[in-house]
């Protein structure tokens, strides 16, 4: 599938992959729908842009579940229509889950997955009635396999992988294509913002994060899932691959193994 001329809604876009998903998309003769909290930063990354004059600024915020219907119309007036909604806003964790208040487990379900569930069900209707559509979730590999330190994210991101499992097979008659992005470790500063145990930010890099696969890199792995309308796709190392097969294949291997695995 070629991407030229298809208007794309990129959430979470301000930094990280969603930054670097932005600025790679803009060579592709698209026009972007930029979202996220954080306006100053969208503006720049729209500055980052091959053409800023194709790119439209919306500011959201996940956790707003009813104020994601008015964006969703906000988008779709931008430049007349939606083709592909990225739905790649989110936060991280880095706890133990008998440390994790139950307000941050909330909070993290809300953003990763109620708030983006909201948007999609705003956006869909949309969807149905132009018979084509294409959703593009940014998960994770802890979407497959559930590691220490990440108990309420893995379930947050395990729970996008049921509901879009489910939305695939309902609006395959609509012509609306379901992509899971599941990324490893990513290079951005998903760590030094993901949630403590009492809610506040982590405020510094892991060293796995450190050293992940660049975001330029894992964005241009993304377009290609994209063009290539992918159901599932693991954007990640060799064994954090190997994870996810041992994990479907020998479980209780699994369960030994990841009990040793370094995740911060």
């Amino acid at each position: 599938m070629s991407l030229s001329n298809k208007v794309i809604w990129v959430t979470g876009a301000s930094s990280g992959i969603g930054k670097a998903l932005a600025i790679a998309l803009s060579t592709k003769n698209v026009k972007l729908v930029l979202s996220s909290r954080n306006i100053e930063s969208l503006e720049s990354v729209k500055n980052l842009c091959k053409e800023p004059k194709n790119v439209h600024i919306i500011p959201l915020d996940l956790e707003d579940f009813n104020s994601l219907k008015e964006k969703a119309n906000l988008a779709i007036n931008a430049f007349g229509h939606v083709d592909i909604l990225v739905n790649n806003g989110g936060v991280s964790q880095r706890s133990l889950a008998h440390e994790t208040q139950i307000a941050v487990d909330k909070r993290i379900m809300d953003i990763n997955y109620i708030g983006t569930v909201a948007l999609t069900k705003a956006i869909l209707p949309h969807f149905i009635a132009n018979k084509k559509g294409h959703f593009v979730v940014t998960t994770s590999i802890v979407g497959k396999i559930g590691t220490p330190l990440r108990s309420s994210y893995a379930a947050s991101k395990h729970a996008l992988h049921g509901f879009f499992d489910s939305l695939r097979t309902e609006n395959h008659k609509n012509n609306i294509v379901v992509s899971l992005i599941c990324p490893g470790f990513i290079k951005t500063n998903v760590s030094k913002n993901a949630l403590t145990g009492n809610g506040t930010a982590l405020g510094k890099m892991d060293v796995a994060t450190g050293k992940g696969m660049s975001a330029e890199r894992c964005a241009t792995l993304i377009i290609k899932a994209i063009e290539k309308q992918k159901a599932e796709v693991y954007i990640a190392g060799a064994k954090e691959k190997m994870g996810v097969y041992v994990k479907r294949f020998f479980p209780k291997l699994f369960a030994v193994l990841i009990r040793k695995l370094s995740v911060t």
